[in-house]
């Protein structure tokens, strides 16, 4: 039973916090969120991650890491936008 919680408390953060790095490493939300996803899947593959409650936290922790993510990259690109003005 620790091992389920272990993963459910995991597939609440980890992929909201990959979008994030992953965003500030490219500089592309978009790009983080396909690296992210492409990570997940070869853990699905590798049969990490097996029931239905561990995909929906996976995708619930994508969806808000993304919004995280996509508020941060726009708020950095009206910052380049204001100081070439």
């Amino acid at each position: 039973m620790e091992s389920m919680v272990t993963k459910f408390f995991l597939s609440l953060f980890v992929p909201g916090l990959l979008v994030i790095l992953f965003t500030r490493v490219t500089f592309n939300h978009y790009v983080g969120l396909i690296l992210t996803v492409a990570l997940i899947a070869a853990a699905v593959y590798a049969g990490f991650t097996h029931t239905w409650l561990l995909f929906i936290v996976n995708a619930a922790s994508l969806t808000a890491g993304f919004w995280y993510a996509s508020n941060m990259y726009n708020k950095r690109k009206k910052a380049e936008a204001h100081e070439n003005e």
